[in-house]
């Protein structure tokens, strides 16, 4: 069976993807991952075959001169709030705005190219991150099944559903839907009728456990899969293969925020000042040019540029964390209690909240020195966190793993 992995080029919300990719390359089928060029030489060092197509996205270009131009006059819009509680003005402009400054930056260059690989390639499924729209309709234009992939939170299906549903209250003249038109027009250049299906696929791989799980709808058809850490090539450090002499708490705020933004969004100096009284090793996971700007540190913290999570995290009694999804997995799948201090980007405040709510972490919003201290000082001093921490963990076990999860795939597609 030929089995596609099409995703914009965005490296994290890829690299979740890869050990289900790996567990259907093993057992013995066909697989390629498509992207714009940029994402190319991360494809590579997985090992997985890569097929660039189209352009590169130019969203960080357009979202700062949206800014410039005075986008920002334009009501938030937080994905994260309970979508019953948006107003429909708000809905209705943030749609616009998704669509406009995200959605069709991210899709338009590599739509027509996607097309013509699958044509000619003939996948029989195609697996799809949720923000690729572009990926379903050339999945149906191959003839192709087709599933989306989460990388967090399933936002965006929890929003189409409400969207939905207050669109259809409205007079029929006053309704619109920026991306529905959107994608029946490029879907309809393609000999592809539009459906909902191009929005949220015929299934959707979501590796959140139980706990953390976001209700999208009855419509939505979910295939679970276990959380598996995928980290790159690393080696693991000498130090780290001795147990640790105090208790280790790891200190990682993700790779996005170095990537494609200005710098973390809290001060990182802060947060080890609020450290520094913990009777604790602290690991702080850190770019060598982040390090540079910190000058002096406390004497219990370990800077490192790199070192794989999923070795590190076991053997800590606490993490402090952004709140992406992937770090809080990775702990999580050791029942390590997170503290969560979120760039405030997608799902991330979302997730500190449930962490919160079912006593497996802590939410700092705002991270001063004695938030910071309070907050690690509790996760180390009482059970509690470590205990919850530990329910989500046999969750995540219980979750079908990535060699089951690849025949339920193969099943979708034969279906």
């Amino acid at each position: 069976m030929r089995i596609l992995f099409a995703t914009f080029s965005e490296k994290t919300h890829f690299i979740g993807m890869v050990p289900t990719a790996w567990a259907l390359r093993t057992a013995g089928h066909e697989v390629c991952v498509a992207s714009q060029p940029a994402l190319g030489r991360v494809v590579a060092a997985t090992g997985l075959p890569f097929a660039p197509v189209g352009a590169d996205h130019r969203l960080r270009d357009v979202l700062r001169f949206a800014a410039r131009m005075g986008a920002e006059q334009t009501p938030e819009f937080d994905m994260t709030a309970d979508p019953d509680e948006v107003a429909w003005d708000d809905l209705r402009e943030g749609y616009r705005d998704m669509v406009l400054l995200w959605w069709k930056v991210i899709n338009e260059p590599m739509l027509t190219d996607l097309v013509d690989l699958c044509r000619a390639w003939r996948p029989d499924l195609v697996v799809w991150e949720p923000l690729t729209f572009s990926a379903p309709i050339a999945a149906r234009a191959a003839g192709a099944a087709h599933v989306r992939y989460l990388f967090s939170s399933d936002l965006l299906a929890r929003m189409r559903a409400r969207y939905l549903e207050a669109m259809a209250d409205l007079p029929e003249a006053e309704r619109e839907d920026p991306l529905g038109a959107w994608l029946a027009d490029r879907a309809d250049r393609h000999g592809v009728a539009f459906d909902e299906e191009l929005v949220r696929g015929e299934a959707t791989v979501d590796y959140l456990p139980p706990t953390l799980h976001l209700d999208a709808g009855r419509r939505v058809r979910r295939l679970p899969v276990r959380w598996t850490s995928y980290n790159g090539r690393a080696v693991v450090p000498e130090w780290l293969r001795r147990p640790a002499e105090r208790p280790r708490v790891c200190l990682s705020l993700g790779t996005s925020a170095t990537d494609r933004l200005d710098g973390y969004a809290v001060s990182v100096a802060d947060v080890l000042d609020g450290l520094a009284d913990l009777d604790a090793e602290v690991v702080a996971t850190l770019p060598v040019e982040q390090q540079r700007r910190l000058g002096t540190v406390p004497g219990n913290v370990r800077l490192v540029d790199y070192v794989p999570l999923h070795a590190l995290a076991p053997t800590c009694a606490a993490m402090i964390s952004h709140g992406g999804a992937g770090t809080v997995l990775t702990g999580l799948a050791d029942g390590v209690p997170q503290l969560v201090l979120p760039h405030h980007m997608y799902d991330e405040p979302l997730l500190g909240r449930m962490l919160a709510e079912q006593g497996s972490g802590l939410l700092v919003t705002e991270p001063g020195v004695d938030a910071v201290r309070a907050a690690a000082g509790r996760l180390l001093a009482e059970p509690g966190f470590a205990r919850a921490a530990g329910r989500v963990r046999d969750e995540i076990a219980a979750m079908p793993d990535p060699a089951a999860h690849a025949r339920t795939l193969t099943a979708v597609a034969r279906g």
